[in-house]
């Protein structure tokens, strides 16, 4: 079963997913950068790819898999998903609290989802992140860009440092791509990391269109991570292209390298992301561990 450009079924992509990874001799893929929200925010953020608006750079962005909550989470488990997150992310102050309950309903109730939590620099951010590892969230979400806030705010320095302490990691999209905000980049995350560095922040996007940079923190800091989402694809290298120069650095850090797909905001299909990490001919091993294994020995699955 597949979604096409207009979300129609089409096709079989879950078989073609699920060759993919019966090929490599691995249970299936473990995917950390997926998008589950309550449906009145979704629906705002795929009003805002059809835009296009300023954050996606004016690039034309067909959303695939525009389709109810229950058939996304079905598409995933038809790939062979064994287990997805629901990242979710405030634009404004009063809001990571409430998606935060949302996402203990949508772990109850999705027990393949890695529960997801949020938050933002605002006043109490350490109490409700705390609350959230309570309630058992074992991955977060900051999204730099559309929060527009830096992640070096004074605010959200004890919360890093609770996230740093619990050892849960925190998928942070802070690269400048597809376009440039006032706190994207790497500058604001060392300086995260320079204060908390055993922080398990996964770089999103591979830190596009600053991959060497964010290869860079990686290779300084032991518990930072970087995940494939659109990274490698050709909707992402006509813009952004990864410098073949770093093929060999991205090689060594193959025990940190996690599978993400942006799923189901991505205007291509889901196979495209894997075959797209296949051609960049690092070997079977390396794509094991990316797809499966790196991200099963993560979250102890």
């Amino acid at each position: 079963m597949t979604v096409g450009m207009a979300g129609g079924m089409k096709g079989d992509e879950g078989e073609d997913v699920r060759r993919f990874w019966r090929g490599l001799g691995i249970p299936g893929l473990v995917d950390v950068h997926t998008h589950f929200m309550p449906e009145s925010v979704l629906r705002k953020v795929w009003a805002y790819f059809d835009g296009p608006g300023p954050l996606t750079g004016g690039v034309e962005w067909s959303i695939t898999y525009r389709a109810e909550e229950d058939e996304r989470v079905g598409m995933l488990r038809g790939f062979g998903v064994r287990a997805f997150t629901a990242m979710l992310y405030p634009h404004k102050p009063g809001m990571a609290e409430w998606l935060n309950r949302w996402a203990v309903d949508f772990a109850r109730r999705t027990p393949d989802c890695l529960h997801t939590a949020t938050l933002f620099p605002e006043p109490g951010v350490a109490e409700y992140v705390r609350k959230a590892l309570d309630d058992g969230a074992r991955v977060f979400k900051a999204h730099v860009q559309v929060g527009a806030y830096d992640p070096a705010d004074a605010l959200l320095d004890p919360a890093w440092g609770v996230l740093a302490e619990a050892g849960t990691p925190v998928v942070i999209h802070c690269g400048s791509g597809p376009s440039p905000g006032k706190y994207t980049g790497p500058e604001p995350v060392g300086r995260v990391l320079a204060r908390h560095p055993r922080l398990r922040l996964v770089i999103a996007h591979m830190g596009m269109p600053e991959y060497e940079d964010f290869l860079g923190l990686a290779e300084r800091f032991g518990e930072v991570r970087l995940d494939t989402t659109m990274a490698f694809t050709d909707f992402s290298e006509e813009f952004a292209p990864f410098p073949g120069r770093a093929l060999p650095r991205l090689s060594g850090l193959g025990d940190r390298i996690l599978l993400g797909s942006d799923f189901p905001n991505i205007p291509y299909p889901y196979v495209h992301q894997l075959r797209a990490l296949e051609r960049l001919g690092l070997g079977e091993d390396w794509l094991r561990a990316v797809c499966h294994d790196n991200g099963a020995r993560l979250f102890g699955l």
